[in-house]
């Protein structure tokens, strides 16, 4: 699987969805889908923008014809390359249920895996009223046989409003790509 790979997935009997790497023109609908899901911390266009262009083997788009339904973004942590980072994943209303999250997820750490240096480790922070944030990772760990550590990171006293505390989720080793059924 190469950054350049599409996966169709069937979401429904009559509808497919595209996941693939973004591309700079991807990044307006990923930022409409941040704003949409009014649950994530919405950053500027240009962060969105920034990450399909610089970040893209390490993102993923889930696309419904030509508009972005979806997306997970992530980054290879510098000071260890052997861990992925997800900032954030969001799916429109309409997609929810169908399991496109966890699919974004598995075709992210699958294809970042065979792009470069083995991804041994997953990270994520998720606040601790985000139980579908929760379900979601634990759902990952489990496909793909691994452990998943909660520590704390960022506290209250990190950030200068009034932002919850992140802790760390650490997922891994990551030992083998889950089965299609698994998802």
């Amino acid at each position: 699987m190469s950054s350049q790979r599409s996966q169709d997935l069937e979401t429904d009997g009559h509808q497919t969805v595209a996941v693939r790497p973004p591309r700079m023109a991807d990044g307006a609908g990923m930022w409409r889908v941040a704003r949409d899901s009014e649950t994530l911390d919405l950053n500027s266009s240009y962060a969105y923008v920034l990450f399909a262009r610089d970040f893209a083997p390490t993102c993923r788009v889930a696309l419904e014809g030509d508009k972005v339904v979806g997306f997970v973004l992530g980054y290879r942590r510098p000071a260890h390359p052997d861990r992925l980072f997800v900032w954030q994943v969001a799916v429109d209303a309409n997609q929810r249920g169908k399991g496109l999250s966890g699919r974004l997820l598995d075709d992210l750490v699958a294809g970042a895996r065979t792009d470069g240096s083995p991804i041994e480790w997953l990270e994520t922070t998720i606040t601790d009223d985000n139980i579908a944030s929760q379900r979601l990772f634990a759902s990952f760990a489990r496909r793909w046989s691994a452990e998943e550590h909660v520590a704390a990171l960022f506290l209250t006293d990190h950030f200068p409003d009034a932002h919850d505390p992140e802790p760390v989720h650490v997922i891994g080793p990551l030992s083998h790509a889950p089965a299609a059924a698994e998802v």
